[in-house]
């Protein structure tokens, strides 16, 4: 595995217990250049994974909790008429940051939650024709309740898109949680926690994942993928074009942590369900189980180049 990939990702497992692939999963999506959605139920330590892979990476960190009466200004910033200069000015919001965790982004109202979607698309904020750009990297982390928890707006479809990668962090096995039981408070040891990378390290880390070769067969893997989920009956709408090309750039970041400089099938499988579970919506109301089931009966049902 790449060097400073390795020690970031077991820094990272000393807070976060139990949890290597999720972790490997959130820093395959930073380096695939999109926005991280983690869906579980309150006290699974989604925060805290958040937190942990921006201080490691020594990014300037911004939190947002989301709440029902939360207005697009005060996430975006607003113009405020300041008597000295005589003028409209300009105060940026919290989303000027280079990692920024939108915490339970479906309490928020629709109208609100679509303030982020030129934010996480285009990586600006325009505001009375005036166009302010955002940091370098920009990644926005946003958590979020299951849908049957009170108080919860569902993202629309196009707001879910503008995620890269969704996943869930589930319960820690048993020793973890005993070791958890036992050991020091999480927010004391994130507070000691040092940074690992800086953040020029980690844009030239991305570069690195631009690189990665991806040989004609397994495009046409991912195409037969995108064509077979389009053909399926048990999905609303197929994949579309911008999913498949964000299931080749998570593909190459999962084949750059574990030091390979050219893409393989099994690297397309492995981060799958974590970039198409969150677009592909059942036709009949069924369980999570459910889709999970038909994740992996579409990849089954796609030969392998």
């Amino acid at each position: 595995m790449n060097k400073p990939i390795e020690n970031l990702i077991s820094r990272a497992g000393s807070i976060i217990l139990d949890k290597e692939e999720q972790i490997k999963l959130a820093l395959a999506c930073f380096l695939a250049k999109g926005h991280l959605l983690i869906e579980d139920i309150p006290g699974i330590g989604k925060t805290t994974l958040a937190q942990t892979l921006a201080r490691l990476m020594n990014l300037d960190f911004q939190r947002i909790q989301c709440t029902n009466d939360l207005l697009p200004g005060d996430i975006l910033g607003v113009s405020v008429y300041e008597k000295n200069p005589g003028r409209f000015v300009f105060h940026p919001g919290p989303v000027f940051a280079q990692a920024v965790l939108v915490d339970e982004i479906n309490r928020a109202a629709p109208k609100t939650q679509s303030g982020l979607l030129e934010v996480m698309a285009e990586g600006q904020v325009t505001l009375d024709r005036e166009r302010h750009v955002l940091p370098s990297p920009f990644f926005v982390m946003a958590t979020q309740n299951p849908q049957e928890q009170a108080g919860t707006y569902p993202l629309p479809e196009s707001q879910l898109d503008r995620f890269l990668m969704c996943i869930s962090l589930g319960y820690p096995g048993r020793a973890a949680e005993i070791e958890l039981l036992k050991g020091r408070d999480r927010k004391e040891l994130l507070s000691s926690l040092s940074s690992s990378l800086t953040p020029a390290e980690s844009l030239s880390l991305r570069e690195d994942v631009r690189k990665i070769h991806a040989a004609e067969p397994v495009l046409n893997y991912i195409r037969d993928i995108l064509e077979y989920s389009r053909e399926q009956h048990s999905f609303l709408t197929g994949l579309s074009p911008r999913a498949g090309l964000d299931l080749l750039h998570c593909a190459k970041s999962w084949a750059y942590i574990h030091s390979r400089n050219f893409l393989l099938p099994e690297d397309v499988q492995a981060v799958f369900s974590s970039v198409t579970g969150h677009r592909l919506q059942l036709k009949q109301d069924l369980s999570s189980g459910d889709k999970t089931t038909e994740l992996t009966s579409l990849l089954h049902n796609v030969p392998i180049p």
